[in-house]
C-alpha cells in the first residue's frame, strides 16, 4: 500500500508509547459540571434552563444561537446551580451553565434505530444539528454546517481524518481499535448525504494494526477505502490531508468543499453514528491524559463538563511536578495555568511535561539557514513573515502570503536560532482575521 504525504513537515518525538497500549477507561465526574456556552466556532448557545431546575442526562440545556452554532446537553442528572461566567482553558471568562451532579445519571431516554437508510438528507442533517455535534479535532466548527455545502452532488470525497499526527495524542488510535464499527458506520451515514462521493479512512502508517483492522472491515464496501499516510507532522492538517489523499490543493481562501472534499475527525464521525443510530446527543468524548509527568497515562471516556483536575486524578496524579501543562498536543496546543476548568466538546488532551524546554530557550538572530522554508507545509518563508509581523508591516505580511500559514509550529520546532516564528506569525494572522471579520 502506497504511503501518501505532502511536501514539508517534521518528525518530532511522538510520545505515543506512553498511552497507546492502554484501553479507554470510563470515569464518572465529581459533584459539579460546568458547560461553557461557547464550545464551538460561531454564535454562543443560549440557555433554556434556569437556576434551580432539575435536568436529566441527555436533556438540552442550551439551544443554538444561530445557524453557525450548536446546542449543549446535560451529561449528568442534577440541579442547575448557576448560570454565570466561569474560567475556561484559554483563561477567558465565558458564560456557563453549572450543574450539581446528583449521581443518579437518570436520562431522558434515547430512541435507537436499526438502520438510517430510510432517512432523508434533511432529516439526517436535522438530527446531527440537534445533537450538537461539532468538529472534535480542535476547531469546533458545527458539523451540520460542514455537511451542508451548496452543491452536495459535487462532493467527491468524504475523508475521515484518522491520521492523529499530533505528538502524544492517542485517543483516535484507541477509538479505531476499540470501536471501529462506529467509525465505519458513521462514515457510511455521512456518505448517504453525498451520493457521488467515496469515503476515505486516512491513517498514518505508524498504526499498522488500525490499517489492517479497518481494511478488513471495508473490504467488501466499494464506497470506502483505507489509505496509508506517511507518518509525518502535520499529516492530519486539513490541507495536507486532502492533498495527500486526493492530490487536490486548497489555500486559506478556500473550503474543502471547493475541491469536492469533506473532512471530519474520528470522534466527530463516531458522534454522528451515535446521534443517528443511538439517538444520543454529543455528551462525551475521548481525552488523552499523558506526558512524562503523569503517573498513569491513559485515554478516558469523559463526560463533557468534567474538570481537568478530575482527569489528572483519574490518571493517578503527577509522577513528578510538571513544569509545563498543555491543553492538547505540544505542537498546536496551548499552555494551561489551572486545571480547575471544564472539558468541552473540543478537549483532546491534557499533557503534563516534567521540563519546559520552550521557556528555557534563548532566541538568537536568524542565520538564514532556510530550514523553516524546507519544513513549511504552506510553502511560505516563515523567517521573513515573522520579521514582518515583528515590525507590524501588514502590507508586506499579506503580500508574502502570510495568511497561508496553518500555524502548525514546524518552523519554530526546526529553527536552530530558537526563534518563536509560529507565535509571531500567528499574532499577525489573528489581527488580519479580526479585521476581515469586521
Amino acid at each position: 500500500m502506497a504511503k501518501l504525504t505532502f511536501v514539508g513537515g517534521i518528525h518530532p518525538y511522538d510520545g505515543k508509547d506512553l498511552s497507546k497500549d492502554r484501553p479507554i477507561a470510563d470515569i464518572l465526574p465529581g459533584s459539579e459540571l460546568v458547560y461553557p456556552l461557547s464550545q464551538h466556532i460561531g454564535a454562543p448557545a443560549k440557555p433554556i434552563v434556569a437556576k434551580g431546575d432539575r435536568v436529566l442526562t441527555g436533556q438540552k440545556i442550551a439551544e443554538s444561537g444561530g445557524f453557525v452554532s450548536a446546542p449543549i446537553y446535560a451529561t449528568v442528572s442534577g440541579t442547575v446551580k448557576a448560570i454565570e461566567t466561569r474560567r475556561v482553558v484559554t483563561g477567558d471568562l465565558v458564560m456557563s451553565i453549572v450543574v450539581e451532579n446528583d449521581g443518579q445519571y437518570e436520562d431522558v431516554g434515547f430512541v435507537t434505530r436499526d438502520s438510517a437508510k430510510a432517512l432523508s438528507r434533511e432529516e439526517m442533517i436535522g438530527i446531527i444539528k440537534e445533537a450538537g455535534i461539532v468538529g472534535m479535532g480542535g476547531a469546533g466548527f458545527p458539523t451540520h454546517v460542514k455537511l451542508s455545502p451548496k452543491e452536495p452532488e459535487r462532493i467527491d470525497y468524504v475523508i475521515a481524518n484518522c491520521a492523529e499526527c499530533e505528538p502524544y495524542l492517542t485517543s483516535d488510535y484507541r477509538r479505531m481499535l476499540e470501536e471501529p464499527e462506529k467509525l465505519i458506520g458513521g462514515l457510511r451515514i455521512i456518505l448517504q448525504l453525498f451520493p457521488n462521493a467515496t469515503g476515505i479512512l486516512a491513517v498514518e502508517d505508524n498504526k499498522p494494526d488500525c490499517i489492517s483492522l479497518l481494511s478488513g472491515m471495508v473490504r467488501d464496501d466499494p464506497r470506502i477505502s483505507v489509505k496509508a499516510l506517511k507518518t509525518k507532522y502535520p499529516q492530519g492538517g486539513e490541507r495536507q490531508l486532502i492533498y495527500a489523499t486526493t492530490g487536490r490543493k486548497i489555500n486559506s481562501t478556500m473550503l474543502p468543499a471547493d475541491v469536492g472534499c469533506v473532512v471530519n475527525n474520528v470522534d466527530t464521525v463516531v458522534a454522528v453514528y451515535r446521534a443517528v443510530m443511538e439517538g444520543r446527543p454529543l455528551m462525551e468524548r475521548i481525552v488523552t491524559v499523558t506526558g512524562d509527568a503523569i503517573r498513569n497515562p491513559q485515554n478516558f471516556r469523559v463526560k463533557i463538563g468534567t474538570s481537568y483536575q478530575e482527569l489528572l486524578e483519574a490518571a493517578g496524579g503527577y509522577r513528578v511536578q510538571p513544569e509545563k501543562l498543555i491543553c492538547g498536543g505540544p505542537m498546536m496546543g496551548f499552555s494551561m495555568f489551572d486545571l480547575n476548568v471544564p472539558t468541552t466538546k473540543t478537549s483532546t488532551a491534557l499533557l503534563a511535561l516534567s521540563k519546559d524546554d520552550v521557556s528555557a530557550m534563548e532566541p538568537g538572530p536568524c542565520i538564514n539557514c532556510g530550514r523553516c522554508v524546507e519544513v513549511c507545509p504552506g510553502r511560505v518563508i516563515p523567517s521573513r513573515l515573522a520579521d514582518y509581523a515583528e515590525r507590524f508591516d501588514e502590507e508586506a505580511f499579506l503580500a508574502n502570503h502570510g495568511m497561508e500559514c496553518c500555524e502548525c509550529g514546524c518552523c519554530s520546532f526546526i529553527c536552530p536560532a530558537k526563534r518563536p516564528l509560529t507565535q509571531q506569525i500567528k499574532s499577525m494572522r489573528k489581527i488580519q482575521l479580526a479585521k476581515k471579520k469586521k
